[in-house]
């Protein structure tokens, strides 16, 4: 029995010595990796090559002063070690070869006496740089965690249906924009918001904020999808400028087989239908966007569309159908969606997003998000047929067949 014992400690001993010899070869490997990144591998070979034509072309002064080119440089790739280290080593060869070549002492204390200016020049430079790469860093940390906090992470399921979102910003190594997206389960099914605020820059995600946040509350509270845009609209107007307004869609899923739709002045989602083909669904009630109600007098009226299993509905900014090419041509989202729409809604996003960049050149000019959601096939059932819903009190709703006012792309 102690035999057996003992035999079951030594063979449970031994993973942990792996384990611990593993550590050790992967504290190594991160070191190293560390130690390679910090390396002034380029300036040193800039170095050495200009050894090389020295000795090669014969002596002569004339080429000492380019040793200065390696700590010049490696103060644009490394911290101040690395560019003294290499301003040590150019000072190095440069007296030796000043040595060899036979160059006057008052001309090699010239040309050394440059390349130690340079190397401390270039030290400072160095540690001037890695101060803004320090400051950029937080930067980017405390814009990422405003994405968090504005536009969540939304999970692949939400509800019934799969979801997927790719979202750009247009600003220089910036993470949020003034567009804005929400998908929130609620007491009154999942409710959705896909929206863009008039302007760019540090005010536009401010007004992404304000309209989040009151959608994320509203979204809960009223069992009407109109009564969530009112609220919207109410704050909007007590707090933007008579120039300032925000294009959206608000969707809300109350039962299945249908979608509440809300379009206040923004781009037509995209419908596709499990049988297939791309429409467009246009609003039977034009509405202006929110913040600009009071000044066109005009109510958004509530539109009811059949949503049934295999359905997708994809809702995006004007970032995406504004997008140009070189030729100034726009990017075609309808056809591009058709082209690459599949059962897996982040594929589809992904492969529209990929194709955006790539009509674009690279960069996108404006901020654009992409929204996809679907409604999973079930074996065996159909899906849902469109069911009219009673107008909510005080306002106007609409049943949207799959072809009524929109157009419809194959």
């Amino acid at each position: 029995m102690t035999q057996a014992r003992e035999h079951g400690d030594h063979r449970s001993a031994r993973p942990s010595r792996h384990r611990v010899a593993g550590s050790g070869v992967a504290a190594r490997r991160r070191a190293a990796a560390r130690l390679a990144a910090g390396t002034p591998v380029l300036p040193v070979l800039i170095v050495a090559a200009i050894v090389l034509v020295d000795l090669v072309g014969g002596p002569g002064p004339i080429w000492l002063p380019l040793l200065a080119a390696g700590p010049a440089l490696a103060a644009t790739t490394n911290g101040p070690r690395g560019v003294c280290c290499v301003g040590l080593l150019a000072v190095g060869l440069g007296w030796a070869l000043g040595i060899r070549d036979g160059v006057p002492g008052r001309e090699l204390a010239v040309v050394l006496s440059a390349l130690v200016a340079v190397t401390l020049a270039s030290g400072l430079a160095g540690v001037a740089r890695g101060r803004r790469e320090r400051v950029l860093a937080a930067v980017r940390s405390v814009a990422e965690t405003a994405q968090h906090v504005l536009l969540r992470p939304v999970p692949a399921t939400v509800g019934p249906f799969q979801v997927a979102v790719r979202y750009s910003a247009a600003a220089a190594e910036a993470r949020i924009g003034g567009d804005l997206y929400a998908l929130i389960p609620t007491p009154y099914g999942v409710r959705l918001i896909v929206g863009d605020v008039r302007g760019k820059g540090l005010p536009a995600v401010g007004t992404a904020a304000l309209v989040l946040g009151v959608f994320r509350e509203a979204a809960y509270d009223e069992p009407d999808l109109l009564a969530v845009v009112d609220r919207i609209e109410r704050s909007l107007a007590r707090n933007l400028g008579h120039d300032d307004f925000v294009t959206a869609v608000v969707a809300g899923h109350p039962r299945d087989g249908e979608l509440e739709m809300v379009n206040c002045g923004h781009a037509p989602p995209l419908l596709v239908r499990a049988s297939g083909g791309v429409v467009a669904v246009e609003p039977t009630q034009p509405a202006p966007p929110l913040g600009l109600r009071a000044l066109s007098g005009q109510i958004p009226g509530l539109q009811v569309l059949p949503f049934g299993d295999g359905d997708q509905l994809l809702l995006y900014t004007d970032g995406v159908t504004e997008a140009r090419d070189r030729r100034r041509a726009f990017y075609p989202l309808v056809d591009g969606l058709a082209r690459h729409v599949s059962e897996d809604p982040a594929r589809t996003v992904s492969a529209l997003h990929d194709e955006l960049l790539a009509h674009v050149g690279g960069r996108l000019h404006d901020d654009a998000a992409l929204l996809l959601i679907r409604r999973p096939a079930v074996p065996g059932q159909e899906g849902a047929g469109a069911v009219p819903l009673p107008a909510p009190a005080g306002s106007a709703a609409t049943t949207l067949e799959p072809a009524y006012g929109c157009h419809e792309s194959r």
